[in-house]
């Protein structure tokens, strides 16, 4: 399956949700912000949401600091 994240095409096995996701990029889905094709999701849809060949996805995380 290919989709895009922060701009940059990427390959993963289907199926794929988005907490499968960013456990294969090793991030906290608590510590993110995730938006798929232009919708920004929340926390609570990471593991009820499917990616499907062809999505586009920026995921931002959080960093604290100071």
């Amino acid at each position: 399956m290919n989709i895009t994240i922060n701009g940059q095409p990427k390959q993963f096995k289907a199926p794929l949700t988005v907490s499968a996701l960013l456990d294969a990029l090793q991030l906290d889905g608590d510590r993110v912000a995730v938006e798929l094709n232009c919708n920004v999701l929340l926390k609570e849809q990471f593991d009820a949401t499917s990616l499907q060949n062809g999505d586009a996805l920026e995921i931002v995380q959080f960093v604290g600091g100071g």
